[in-house]
Formats: C-alpha cells, sequence, structure tokens
C-alpha cells in the first residue's frame, strides 16, 4: 500500500492508501474519492515531503548513530533545509494560494478575465498540458509542509 496526499476543490488536504499511483488515477478518474470534510468529488494528488538520507554507515545495512554521521553531508542537508523552508516561507507570502484552482485562474489571467497576479496551488498533469498549449508560464516547486498543514 501506497499512501498519497491529496486535496479538495475546496482546498482541505488528506491522505489515502492506494495499491499503487495508477490506483489513485483511477480512483480520482471515476470520482471515487469525496473529501472527508465536504464530500467534494474532485480531488487532485498533492506534493508529498519526503526526506533523504545518505551515510555510508546506512549502506553497510548499520544504523546510523550522531557519532557515525558524515558531519559535511549533515551540514549540506541543514543548508538545503534551511533553503527550502526559505524558499516555502517565501512562496507562502507572495503567492495567494488558490489550491486546486490553479489552472483556471492562471487561464483567466492569462486571457485579462482577471487581473495578473503571483498565485500557487495545484494541477493535474491534464491541466498542465492545457495551460501549455495555451502558453501559459508556469512552474512546479515543491513545498514543504508543516505538521499543522496535515491536520
Amino acid at each position: 500500500m501506497v499512501v498519497f496526499d491529496l486535496m479538495c476543490l475546496n482546498g482541505h488536504q488528506f491522505e489515502g492508501w492506494f495499491a499503487n499511483l495508477a490506483d489513485l488515477e483511477e480512483q480520482i478518474k471515476k470520482k471515487l474519492l469525496p473529501c472527508p470534510v465536504c464530500g467534494v468529488d474532485n480531488v487532485v494528488r498533492r506534493p508529498s515531503t519526503f526526506g533523504l538520507v545518505k551515510s555510508r554507515v546506512a549502506e553497510s545495512n548499520e544504523r546510523p548513530t550522531e557519532s557515525s554521521a558524515d558531519p559535511d553531508n549533515k551540514e549540506l542537508m541543514l543548508k538545503a533545509l534551511n533553503q527550502m523552508k526559505v524558499l516555502t516561507q517565501t512562496l507562502e507570502s507572495e503567492f495567494a494560494d488558490v489550491g486546486a484552482n490553479f489552472s483556471n485562474e492562471a487561464l483567466k489571467m492569462h486571457f485579462g478575465v482577471t487581473p495578473k497576479r503571483n498565485i500557487r496551488g495545484l494541477s493535474t498533469f491534464d491541466e498542465e498540458e492545457v495551460m501549455k498549449k495555451e502558453g501559459v508560464e508556469f512552474f512546479k516547486v515543491p513545498m514543504l509542509v508543516r505538521k499543522t498543514d496535515l491536520s
């Protein structure tokens, strides 16, 4: 089983357990995943957070200890984490969160229906293909998720 982070059209975040990614995509396509908060069946997969740790000790199937961790690698990982925190804070403070309405809002701005502004949100692969075809400029950025965001 695999856990995927999900969000409904209204921005409610939740998780679901699936056999694999294909199972998740099939259930989303068939609208079998109602939001547990509001019942909306239009949900998208959210980028999940994850951590990576690499040490010589782990490669030898031993449990790493504080004293055995590579100090240079540890400092590099902490520096990268701090940079991700700064990026996440900047995106949260300077970009309006439009949730699952990202592609609709981006297209409205692109065609001059609404004023241009900084937005962030979620989109499906199909929505991204439409935006690319229409010439909407956007880019995908991973963001850190606080534990409080998941409750």
